[in-house]
This record gives structure tokens, sequence and C-alpha cells, in this order.
């Protein structure tokens, strides 16, 4: 039987409890009636996903850009559910856990792929520690890097987990090489249905020096005039996509991210990708922190350094200097204390606004 958005897989379980479509239907009525506000936006869910329209309309979480709502076909969806469960082996009774909000493409998709894939999904409220009072053990999870930044110690519970939502830190990566499950970072937007790629993050062979993103099943990649990333997934989007994330092409299935295009700072002619220069300044620094361009007379843009939290300038400004790891270019000219970032709701920095705050 071909899956589609009309049928739920008959493996299918909801926390433990077999669903079909007319049940799943009292399902999300009971959870919009009783439920509290996280179950209300899977019951919402549930209900736009089981009724007679071909598309849905889904909200993008903002993080790169202001947030906005946008239609999807609910076949694209199921096709990337597919994907997924292709590339990473998923069977009908493995179990999943979702620990995202519904509200966003993450959680919905976690619910399509479990409705379409006949996996057996349990629910908890989203927080920053998703495993603190779960005892069961998943198959398969989705989180934030501060969820994962939270669950580590207990991340033995899930088999597979993937990472969205914002990069994994060169910290966090450190830290998870001392877990036993098997992590992925994602490369994805909204308007892709959450990831067409992934990176795999723990575990990797020791004589491997740097693993890329690899595009799920029926995509491919490549580059457009500004050296930004266009995806080419038929299955999951009518058109390209043109994004805004400057990439080194492996091949057409390959790719390293290297930032974001409107984030690169022109600072007297030379162009400097933000996220470069953080990735190298993490070894020196522990609290979060981003680099961005402040208008500047001569050199038209500077290169600044924010920090979260209380730190010593002076201080820190010798140990990027002593440490040699930026080369003159990359040295922030001035580094600014910002008490706390803001921030989107899964723990991802907005830069630009936390800048106003300044």
């Amino acid at each position: 039987m071909e899956p589609t958005y009309s049928r739920i897989h008959p493996g299918f379980k909801l926390n433990g409890f077999h669903c079909s479509t007319d049940a799943l239907k009292e399902v999300g009525y009971s959870l919009i009636k009783e439920g509290v506000p996280f179950e209300q936006a899977i019951g919402d869910f549930l209900l736009d996903w089981l009724d007679e329209k071909q598309i849905i309309e889904v909200n993008t979480s903002g993080s790169t850009g202001k947030p906005k709502s946008i239609l999807l076909k609910k076949s694209h969806m199921v096709n990337s559910a597919l994907a997924t469960g292709n590339f990473f082996g998923l069977q009908p009774g493995n179990s999943a856990l979702l620990c995202l909000p519904s509200d966003f493409i993450a959680g919905k998709m976690m619910l399509v792929r479990a409705m379409v894939l006949g996996l057996e999904l349990d629910y908890v409220e989203p927080s920053t520690s998703p495993l603190e009072y779960v005892s069961n053990s998943y198959d398969f999870c989705a989180m934030v890097p501060l969820q994962l930044e939270k669950s580590l110690g207990k991340l033995k519970m899930i088999r597979t987990l993937l990472v969205g939502g914002a990069p994994i830190s060169n910290a966090l990566e450190k830290k998870v090489k001392h877990e036993s499950t098997t992590v992925f970072e994602t490369y994805g937007m909204t308007e892709t249905i959450t990831h067409v790629a992934v990176k795999k993050i723990h575990p990797v062979p020791s004589n491997v020096v740097e693993t890329f993103f690899q595009t799920l099943p029926g995509v491919t990649v490549s580059m457009d005039s500004k050296d930004c990333l266009v995806l080419d997934a038929p299955d999951i989007s009518d058109d390209k996509v043109i994004t805004n994330d400057l990439v080194h092409l492996v091949s057409e299935t390959e790719f390293k991210w290297l930032g974001r295009y409107d984030n690169i700072i022109n600072s007297g002619g030379v162009k400097l990708i933000p996220e470069q220069i953080e990735a190298k300044l993490a070894k020196i620094i522990s609290d979060r922190f981003f680099v961005t361009g402040f208008h500047d007379e001569k050199l038209g843009q500077k290169l600044v350094l924010l920090v979260e939290g209380e730190i010593d300038k002076d201080y820190l400004l010798q140990e990027i200097l002593s440490s040699n790891v930026l080369n003159k270019f990359e040295v922030p000219k001035a580094i600014y204390n910002v008490s706390k970032f803001t921030e989107t709701d899964n723990g991802k920095i907005l830069r630009h606004k936390t800048v106003k705050t300044l």
C-alpha cells in the first residue's frame, strides 16, 4: 500500500495506543479540548493533517528572518518522512520520542513520520531537559542543541538522535563524544520540510578528519553566483530552493556549511565570515558569544565580539592575541558584554535583535 497523508500506517501508536484515522481525530479533538497548550498544538496539527485539504499552513521560527506562514503540500511532507525513514533505516514498530513543540515544522514532522512509517511515538512536554522524566528508551528522536546539552548523561536512552534548529558548537560536539548515542546534525528549514541533509557527529572513525553534510535520497545540491547553496529536491519542493547559506561543495550530494551570506562582514574590503571566526574562538571562549560588524567610518564595517555575561574584556583580548587562532583581519576591534542574548524558543541566538539591545 503506497503511503499517503490520507492513510495512517496500521503500526502507528501514539503514547502506547494504536490509532486509526477516526480514532486519531477523536484524540485530536480531546487534546484541543482538555490538553495543556503543547498538547493542544498536537491536536490542532492532527486535525489539520486529517482534513480533506491537500495543503497545510505552517509557521517559520523566524531564526533567519521575520516569522511567516507558508503553505506546504501534504504529499511533500509524506515524501520527506519516507526519505528520512529510508536514510535512517526506520521500520514499523520502531519507537520515537517527540519532545519538540508541534507549533513548528520539526515537531509536526515527528508526528508525520510516525503516522507514515508506523512508528510508536510517545510525546512529552517540550522543555530544555526533555529526558529528565523519561524512563523508556527510544530508537529515534529529534532535539535542538540546547536540549542536547541538557540531556548529556541520559542520551543512552536514544539510539539515533537528530539535532537541528541551530548549528552544534565545537564545545558541545566534544561533549557528545562520551555518549553511546548516534548523533546527526541536520540542515534544513521550514521550506524544505525540516532536514534535507545530515552530518554525522558521533561516532566518527578516528581517521576521519572532517565530516560533511550528506543529502537525503532524492536531493542534490549546487551553488549560485554568490557561492550560496541551491537545493534541488523535486519530491518535497516544486521549485529549486535558493538559500543564503555559504557552502563548499564536495559533490552534488555533499557539502560543507560555511555560514550565512547575510552575516558577512566587509571590513576594509576584506570579507569575513562570522561563523568561521566563531569556530576558531570556540577553542578559547566557553561562554556564549558571536561576532558581527558595526559601522565604521574608515573600514565600512569593523569586526566586534559580543559575549553573554560578565567577562574581563582586556584579559580576553590578550588571550585571543596570544593564542594565534585568528589572522590579523579576524581579531575583534572591540568586545562587548551583553547580559542576556535575545533568542528564539529553541535557543538559537537572534544576532540582529541582540545587537539592538546594546
